[in-house]
C-alpha cells in the first residue's frame, strides 16, 4: 500500500487445532488493511497457505511467511517493533508518536500480534507496547484498528494487483467477478435488462 518503509505483521505463539482461524484472520486483516506481509510462526502452515491463496485470487502485492525463531525477528528488526496487548498504552495516546516514526522517520515497523503468553522479553524489546482499549478482546480486532489508526483510513482505498477477481460493493446482495471483466459494461448490461 505505502512506498516508503514497510509494515509487518508478526503472529507471535500458534497452538495447532485452536488458534487455526484466529491466526489465518490476522493474516487476511493484515493483508486487508495495509500491512506488507505477515510473518506466522513455523507450525501454522495452513494459515500460511489460505492467506497466500486469498492473495492470488483477490490480489497483491502481500507477502506470507513461516519463522521458527519469531522472538528472534522481534531481536533482530531493522526498524521499531509495535506490540499489541491489552495491557500495553493506549493507542489513542500513542499512535501519532508511531506514525511519525513510521511516515516521517521511515522506520519499518513490526506489529506483534501474541496468541499464548507473551514472554516478558517482547514487552521489553518492544519500542511501544500498544492497548486498543486496554479490555480483553480479540488480537484481530485490535490489529484492525491499529493499522486503521496507523494508516488513518488510506488503507480502504488500496489498488489490488493481479487479482482474479474483485468484489463489487453493493447495497444488498453479493457480487464478485472476474478482474478482466468491465465493470461499467457489465452494469450497462444489467440495467438494460440482459
Amino acid at each position: 500500500m505505502h512506498d516508503d518503509s514497510e509494515v509487518a505483521v508478526l503472529r507471535l505463539g500458534h497452538r495447532p487445532g485452536r488458534d487455526e482461524r484466529m491466526t489465518t484472520h490476522v493474516g487476511l486483516t493484515a493483508r486487508a488493511l495495509g500491512a506488507d506481509r505477515v510473518i506466522f510462526p513455523d507450525n501454522a502452515g495452513q494459515s500460511l497457505e489460505t492467506v497466500a491463496d486469498i492473495t492470488d485470487r483477490f490480489g497483491g502485492p502481500f507477502g506470507a511467511e513461516l519463522t521458527d525463531r519469531p522472538q528472534g525477528i522481534i531481536r533482530e528488526w531493522e526498524g521499531r517493533v509495535v506490540h499489541l496487548t491489552m495491557y500495553g498504552e493506549r493507542v489513542q495516546d500513542v499512535e501519532d508518536e508511531i506514525r511519525t516514526a513510521h511516515d516521517d522517520a521511515g522506520d519499518p515497523l513490526l506489529v506483534v500480534v501474541g496468541s499464548e503468553k507473551v514472554p516478558f522479553d517482547v514487552y521489553e524489546e518492544a519500542d511501544w507496547n500498544v492497548g486498543v482499549t486496554n479490555q480483553p478482546h480479540s488480537e484481530v480486532a485490535g490489529l484492525a484498528v491499529f493499522l486503521d489508526r496507523l494508516f488513518e483510513g488510506r488503507e480502504l482505498e488500496q489498488d489490488w494487483q493481479n487479482a482474479d477477481r474483485r468484489v463489487i460493493p453493493m447495497e444488498t446482495g453479493k457480487r464478485v467477478e472476474s478482474a478482466d471483466s468491465e465493470p461499467d459494461s457489465d452494469r450497462e448490461r444489467q440495467s438494460n435488462g440482459e
